[in-house]
């Protein structure tokens, strides 16, 4: 079976999106999602009418905002999120979000052309929190073998 690489992250915010505070944050999320949607092995991303998640909600919290997206590979989603459109959004992280007191980015394995639901993005992260890294969600720090999942 030909597999992919889902991954979810979430993040918790200090204020609304809407507030000064997230001003230059909610303007660099057109810009990264453009790198993202022509990077090598990129294959999906979930995003609303308007382009982005923003407006999506993950385990029925207002105060948390989901990015999830389909990958060709481990080493395709690293170059993106190492690269340099996306290394700028993640230095000012601070300012705009809590500091995670739990697992808040989960990977999986999905057949190709999967595209994974909140629900689903829900589930592996509450499993990855309750039993660390498995087949069933792991880390970028301890990426499983796509044929254990």
């Amino acid at each position: 079976m030909n597999l992919e690489l889902a991954q979810v992250n979430i993040s918790r915010l200090l204020a609304p999106l809407d507030s000064p505070q997230l001003a230059e944050f909610v303007a660099a999320l057109d810009p990264v999602n453009a790198v993202a949607d022509t990077a090598p092995g990129f294959r999906w991303r979930l995003q609303n009418e308007d382009g982005n998640a923003t407006a999506l909600r993950v385990f029925d919290d207002d105060w948390l905002i989901v990015n999830m997206s389909v990958w060709e590979s481990p080493q395709a989603l690293l170059d993106y999120v190492y690269g340099e459109a996306h290394r700028a959004v993640l230095r000012g992280r601070r300012q705009w979000f809590h500091a995670p007191a739990e697992a808040m980015t989960a990977l999986w394995w999905v057949p190709a052309g999967h595209r994974p639901s909140i629900t689903e993005a829900e589930e592996r992260l509450v499993h990855l929190r309750a039993h660390g890294p498995t087949s069933e969600a792991f880390t970028l720090k301890q990426i499983y073998d796509p044929t254990s999942a």
